[in-house]
């Protein structure tokens, strides 16, 4: 049987972490950073984690991660 492709979209957003969830970078820290407020910008610092309706979607989309 041929090797399945990994989603090359999801492979440049998406990692899987060390419990098997799947995180992301949160969007809105490329410009405009002087009109959103410190606690924003904090909050948008963190990685986010996929609800895991929207996990499993990705997981088959990285099959070797």
């Amino acid at each position: 049987m041929p090797k399945m492709k990994t989603h090359s979209g999801a492979k440049k957003r998406f990692k899987i972490t060390g419990s098997g969830k799947v995180a992301f970078q949160k969007a809105g820290r490329r410009h405009l950073m002087k009109s959103k407020n410190t606690k924003k910008l904090r909050r948008m610092r963190q990685q986010g984690i996929l609800t895991p309706s929207f996990e499993d979607h990705i997981k088959r989309q990285m099959p070797y991660a």
